[in-house]
């Protein structure tokens, strides 16, 4: 226990601490500002008002609640009471339903006693609506129609008993639903609530028939949702409280009350709801109660203290806001004038206002950095001011005068400025006038800008820009670039203008128009040249660029190398840009070295055959020698008269074989040295080899040097010139025969072998290659790299053009050549040349 002393230390405390927290309260409120006081000395009464009128809401919603409670707790006590009532006839319903089912199963009762006993169970339960028996394939076997349902008449019927649903129906009906579940769980199985076609509302209950373990059907039972809640909710509990049954989705299938039918409650409503068992499945028990009143209370003394809080809130927060107005006034005038200040002292460009007179009357902060001086240096000055440059100060009194008269340029004036520092610097000034709040003017204001570095950027961009107009107009080639859309020439170099002048086109024929009064803008349909692109986007377009082409202008004369890609001009439009370099010497330069080397070609032949013509005096004088001697003999015969018919027909045969033999060497030697144009046509490799064999072998055989042939079977076509592909072949084996020869080789090293055989390469792909291979004694290291050089031979009497031309021959029908020595350990045993050629090769354009 406490002692007396304590108790009064402990008073003395408290006494001594009230002091103490009113000084501190005291002292809290001196800092206040006095709006601040004004707004909490509006506030007290105010919060007093509102807590008091809480005070009373608050004790009248308590007491509101706890009758809302017990009137909650009343719905559902009647609510399960109810459930409870229901449960129990369902389930001693179900249990009657189990044993007719059993008895049925087991064969125990025909269809006619099923319909007594049913009649029975329907006569003492009145929920019941009918009772059927039915087969595994849903054939009704027996029926019967409770009396107490008799008054739908024709309006209802037994249950249905269809076969299954139409397959056209995706959805199946409740009673096939829950004919099918009790066939599954093989118990018994409570259907969702529906409608018959009568409308009236029922519940179905399947009972599976089970004959030793299997499925014999099913005994149906339907109730009449409304009979449920008529005859088993307690009367006492339906006096005092309305009862409903509900689908799953909420909505009123069977009521104890009169009430529109809706889904939603009414806000006076209060309700329980609970899962009828054991159907569950969608059928909901409702108990609906009442409230006594909706809003608080109607009590009289709540609303005239709720009238008179109201009025003296009203008050209050009148004068309240009426403080704030004002204090809100005040802030928004503290609030813009700092936010002009900042602004105006945050700006990059200075600004100076001037009197009427001229009199500097406000400076911003960055007028005063870019000059040096302070504000308290300007403010008040009249000219001339201190950052006049002392070498400009008539021309800066002259504009001086220009600004107060109001004769400055719009465009502003470029000026000197002189920093405190004794230093320079340009700027461009505007002025306009100063105008109040009335509309009348009070002087002058002036922004000015420091442009010592734009002015300088400015001076480098126009001097690059001069270096680049220089370096575009001296260029020998045409530059010009054309708006996509509008087709207007946007820029042309001094070559353009040259050779095609100021309109767009000449850009047109460059860029593959069909005629001179094509434009890009107005492209036909084939033309490929600009607007093709039109609906693409332009970063795409930009960034591709375009193959390099040869075109031809006919009213120049002149060959172009031109090069076109698409760019975004200045003003953003899509443009296209095109460099065409003249190439006409270019072009004529290799027309004529195509023409040289067609002679050369010739000259080759020409140069071969003339080293071959010994060989051929000899070649065709056998014939001719076998025919004079054929003439002689027959003419001595058929002087002596001994000469025979046969005889003579065979010498004549002889004599044409050998006079045909002659004129196929001749043909076959003016074929070779024809002069004709290269013609690509269809050939096969055999023949092509046959036909150069047989010219190579005049000089194999006056070499002595024999020749071994392998041509593959079933080679692909290929689309060459034959005479010249021949021309390379009997080049390269008189070569081979040349080396054998000169190597003065046993007889048995004396040989070449030709070989024709498909290849594929990774580089090449498909082709055909040709290979001559020799037993000479091989190529040097340094011949093998100048071997395909021009007039470079390694023969006394030879003109260097045989092995050029074969090169040149191969690589224009886009094959390759290739020559390498053979070795047999570190020792030459021969040489190996081969080309090869690709198996389909498209008609040059």
């Amino acid at each position: 226990m406490s002692s007396p002393h304590s108790e009064f230390r402990l008073s003395t405390h408290e006494s001594g601490s009230s002091p103490h927290r009113r000084r501190l309260f005291k002292a809290w409120w001196r800092r206040q500002s006095p709006a601040r006081q004004d707004r909490f000395a509006t506030l007290g009464p105010l919060v007093s008002v509102l807590l008091f009128m809480a005070a009373i809401i608050a004790a009248f919603w308590y007491l509101r609640v706890e009758e809302i409670d017990r009137e909650q707790e009343s719905i559902k006590r009647d609510t399960e009471v109810a459930q409870q009532q229901v449960r129990l006839r369902l389930i001693e319903n179900q249990e009657q339903l189990v044993r007719l089912a059993r008895e049925v199963a087991t064969g125990a009762i025909d269809p006619d006693e099923f319909v007594g006993q049913a009649t029975t169970l329907a006569r003492e339960r009145p929920e019941l609506v009918s009772l059927a028996w039915l087969t595994p394939e849903r054939q009704r076997m027996a029926a019967h129609l409770s009396p107490s349902h008799s008054f739908m008449g024709s309006r209802y019927t037994h249950p249905p008993s269809p076969a299954a649903s139409d397959p056209a129906t995706p959805k199946r009906s409740e009673p096939e639903w829950t004919f099918e579940t009790a066939r599954e769980l093989r118990l018994p199985v409570y259907s969702r609530p529906y409608t018959t076609e009568a409308g009236l509302h029922v519940v179905q209950v399947q009972v599976p028939l089970i004959d030793r373990a299997t499925f014999a059907g099913t005994v149906v039972a339907e109730y009449s949702v409304e009979a449920l809640l008529r005859y088993f909710v307690p009367t006492e509990v339906a006096n005092r409280h309305g009862m409903m049954l509900l689908d799953a989705e909420g909505r009123v299938l069977a009521s104890t009350v009169s009430r529109p039918p809706s889904r939603e409650l009414q806000r006076s409503e209060l309700y329980h709801d609970i899962p009828v068992a054991p159907v569950g499945n969608g059928l909901i028990l409702r108990g609906v109660g009442y409230r006594t009143s909706v809003g608080l209370i109607s009590n009289t003394l709540f609303w005239m203290v709720a009238a008179l809080s109201a009025l003296t809130v009203w008050m209050l927060w009148g004068t309240w806001r009426h403080m704030r107005r004002r204090l809100q006034v005040q802030q928004a005038l503290v609030a813009e004038t700092n936010f002009r200040r900042a602004m105006e002292n945050s700006m990059l460009t200075g600004m100076r206002a001037m009197d009427l007179e001229g009199r500097i009357t406000y400076v911003n902060a960055a007028y005063c950095s870019m000059t040096g001086f302070s504000e308290a240096e300007l403010i008040g000055r009249m000219p001339p001011f201190p950052h006049w440059p002392p070498d400009r100060m008539e021309e800066s009194r002259r504009l001086f005068e220009q600004e107060l008269q109001g004769r400055s340029p719009a465009g502003g004036i470029e000026v000197k400025v002189l920093r405190k520092d004794g230093t320079q610097f340009d700027a461009r000034m505007y002025v306009s006038p100063l105008i109040d709040a009335k509309g009348h003017q009070t002087g002058w204001m002036t922004s000015m800008t420091n442009i010592t570095e734009a002015k300088r950027i400015r001076d480098q961009l126009s001097a690059s820009h001069e270096r680049f107009t220089t370096v575009l107009e001296g260029l020998d080639a045409a530059v010009s670039v054309v708006s996509v859309q509008q087709g207007e020439l946007l820029f042309a170099n001094r070559s353009y203008r040259l050779w095609f002048g100021t309109d767009a086109k000449g850009h047109g024929l460059l860029a593959g128009a069909r005629s001179s009064d094509v434009s890009p803008a107005q492209p036909e349909e084939d033309d490929e040249s600009v607007d093709h692109f039109g609906g693409l986007p332009t970063q795409e377009l930009t960034e591709t660029g375009a193959d390099p082409r040869e075109v031809y202008i006919e009213s120049l004369g002149r060959w172009f190398d031109v090069r076109s890609r698409y760019l975004q001009w200045t003003d953003g439009r899509l443009a296209q840009m095109l460099i065409a370099t003249d190439v006409t010497a270019r072009v004529r330069a290799e027309e004529q070295a195509a023409r040289q080397a067609d002679q050369a070609q010739i000259t080759s032949r020409l140069v071969t055959m003339g080293e071959m013509a010994s060989s051929v005096a000899h070649e065709l004088n056998q014939p001719l020698t076998a025919i004079s001697n054929y003439c002689n003999g027959i003419i001595s015969r058929v002087k002596a008269g001994g000469m025979k018919e046969e005889d003579l027909l065979a010498a004549l045969e002889k004599t044409s074989r050998q006079a045909q033999r002659a004129g196929q060497i001749i043909h076959r030697i003016r074929a070779f040295v024809k002069r004709s144009e290269p013609q690509r046509q269809p050939s096969q490799a055999r023949e092509i080899v046959e036909d150069a064999v047989e010219l190579a072998m005049i000089e194999l055989r006056r070499r002595n040097v024999s020749i071994h042939t392998y041509v593959a079977q079933r080679l692909p076509q290929l689309m060459v010139d034959p005479i010249l592909i021949e021309q390379v072949l009997l080049n390269l084996l008189k070569n081979a025969a040349e080396a054998i020869d000169n190597a003065n080789l046993p007889p048995a090293r004396r040989n070449i072998e030709l070989r024709v055989v498909p290849r594929h390469t990774p580089d090449e792909g498909g082709v055909i290659e040709f290979s001559v291979t020799d037993s000479g004694p091989g190529l040097k290291e340094e011949v093998l790299g100048r071997m395909y050089e021009a007039f470079f031979s390694t023969k006394s009497d030879g003109l260097g053009i045989g092995l050029s031309l074969c090169r040149s021959i191969i690589e224009s029908h886009h094959g390759r050549i290739r020559a390498e020595n053979l070795y047999n350990g570190p020792s030459v045993v021969g040489c190996r040349f081969s080309f090869t050629l690709p198996v389909e090769i498209s008609n040059p354009s």
